[in-house]
């Protein structure tokens, strides 16, 4: 039977390009920013404890959960809100925040998920240009309207490795409206060891505009259970709890989370690996004759342009490298068609990544 009135969606959903992850069919996968270490065999275990239970719901305000992040990064347990990984909570602050006529404002090569949880509720995308593939504050500043109701920053920033200092997150702060929300995206603060890196948290103590979000996905390495947070004012928090689900994170979840967080000793060394071995790879990446661009996360973003001989495609690297079971990440969604993103993995992986590359470049 041939359907003629079937259901239209609001307008401007079909103007979203569907977000797409990194391709997952490899043996080394350098496409997602996944941990390199895996999780805390701590984690592991308490997930597996949780086996005989997933009959039961889990509870609703993650509260252990909720006691463990507090306790880790001594903040108000009262003013956290658990998510289904960082991306809900970011779709949540939009759909509070936003709607048809308002605008929701990121740097020019900021996480794709703001241009699309905005889309989602009819409010308008908004970049601002980068300056060296750094957010540019005074280029945000200049783009704030009295329809700015949400401003992204994502902090370091992803895909480009870049980060805003405390002081220059506090002056793009000091430059919005009181009614603007500052989201602070901080999914990659636990791999950062500059002195003058502000993750939002002192700013979300000191103002009612100011949220962070974090997660559980990068160096915890729980990307498969979903798992983030946000730590908000408590206006915000509460209209957080208003608007997510009642169960949005799962028992085996918030165990694994709060199990992760207890094992110090394993955070750290995996912190150690990823700045040896992107230190390591970024010098490996140079002596070929790419660009590495500085990068304080747990990946470098590859730059092919200006190779000779038609090497600079990214492209046809990223294709010569899935050759060899070598997963790395397209940029030309955020704008960056002649890089390849690649995640800082194992010893192994980094050293047979470079060694495909050097292939490729006929080195």
């Amino acid at each position: 039977m041939t359907v003629t009135n079937a259901p239209t969606p609001r307008p401007g959903i079909l103007d979203i390009a569907p977000y797409v992850g990194g391709e997952a069919a490899g043996t080394v996968r350098l496409a997602s920013n996944e941990g390199a270490l895996g999780p805390s065999p701590r984690a592991v275990e308490a997930y597996r404890r949780m086996a005989g239970e997933i009959h039961r719901y889990p509870d609703g305000g993650s509260r252990a959960l909720r006691d463990a992040i507090a306790a880790r990064f001594d903040l108000d347990a009262a003013r956290l809100v658990c998510g289904s990984g960082s991306d809900e909570l970011i779709g949540l602050l939009v759909r509070a925040y936003a709607g048809p006529g308002d605008e929701v404002l990121y740097s020019e090569h900021g996480f794709l998920m703001y241009p699309i949880a905005a889309k989602s509720v009819g409010a308008t995308p908004v970049t601002a240009p980068e300056r060296g593939l750094k957010t540019d504050v005074d280029a945000m500043l200049a783009r704030v309207t009295p329809r700015t109701r949400i401003v992204f920053i994502a902090n370091p920033n992803n895909p480009t490795g870049s980060y805003l200092s405390a002081d220059e997150l506090g002056r793009l702060h000091a430059g919005l409206p009181s009614g603007t929300l500052l989201v602070v995206d901080a999914a990659y603060a636990e791999y950062v060891s500059r002195n003058d890196y502000a993750s939002g948290r002192e700013l979300v103590d000191r103002f009612d505009n100011v949220v962070m979000t974090r997660t559980f996905s990068k160096i915890f390495a729980l990307g498969s259970l979903r798992l983030g947070w946000a730590y908000a004012p408590a206006a915000v928090a509460d209209v957080l709890n208003r608007v997510r689900g009642p169960f949005n994170v799962s028992g085996a979840a918030q165990a694994a989370g709060v199990a992760a967080l207890e094992d110090a000793e394993f955070l750290e060394r995996s912190r150690v690996h990823n700045e040896t071995w992107r230190s390591w790879f970024a010098d490996a990446v140079t002596a070929l004759g790419l660009t590495a661009h500085p990068s304080i996360g747990n990946f470098l973003l590859v730059d092919f342009k200006g190779q000779s001989a038609g090497k600079d495609d990214a492209e046809a690297a990223r294709l010569f490298l899935k050759e060899r079971g070598i997963l790395v990440r397209q940029m030309q969604a955020y704008g960056l068609p002649s890089c390849l993103r690649v995640s800082i993995g194992t010893e192994a992986e980094m050293r047979k990544v470079a060694a495909a590359l050097k292939d490729f470049l006929g080195k």
